[in-house]
């Protein structure tokens, strides 16, 4: 049970994650939570550093899908801007968005990370699908609904207890 909520590998930004590292790890295509990973919150447009760092890895032949529980309408317009497939609503820590997502970019598990914020919707719904995950720290979690920012404390916890 405990091994569900440990990352594979922490970092405090995607920035970190070059594509040689990434290769390093054995990773060919990642899936990426939108809020507080890539953006903050209420933030529409797409930072100048992300989208340099996605084609960083594009050039280098990552394959990348967006996968967030978010709603369409937000999410849609965000991935139109990265030029990503996308799958909204992927209700995680289920895990059949992350499985949509691996699908639309003909991605197996051995080759493939999710990164995200949160460990209860991220992290739990990569290691259930079997695949790798990375969890990176939140970009102003402040600026989050109520219902995600109640899941920080216990996720705090987590961390704390797995020395992270």
């Amino acid at each position: 049970m405990l091994q569900l909520l440990q990352p594979h590998y922490c970092v405090k930004s995607v920035l970190e994650l070059t594509p040689e590292r990434l290769r390093e790890w054995g990773i060919e295509a990642l899936l990426l939570d939108v809020d507080c990973t890539l953006k903050r919150y209420p933030q529409k447009d797409v930072d100048p550093e992300i989208d340099g760092w996605l084609a960083d890895l594009r050039e280098s032949g990552i394959r990348c899908c967006i996968v967030s529980n978010g709603r369409e309408k937000r999410i849609k317009p965000f991935a139109a801007q990265l030029g990503l497939p996308f799958v909204a609503k992927a209700l995680k820590p289920f895990t059949g968005g992350v499985k949509d997502a691996m699908r639309k970019i003909s991605a197996s598990p051995s080759q493939t990370a999710i990164i995200g914020d949160q460990l209860f919707a991220d992290i739990i719904a990569g290691r259930l699908a079997g695949i790798r995950t990375i969890l990176v720290e939140p970009i102003h979690p402040e600026e989050e609904p109520w219902y995600t920012r109640i899941k920080r404390v216990p996720e705090g916890w987590v961390l704390k207890w797995l020395g992270k």
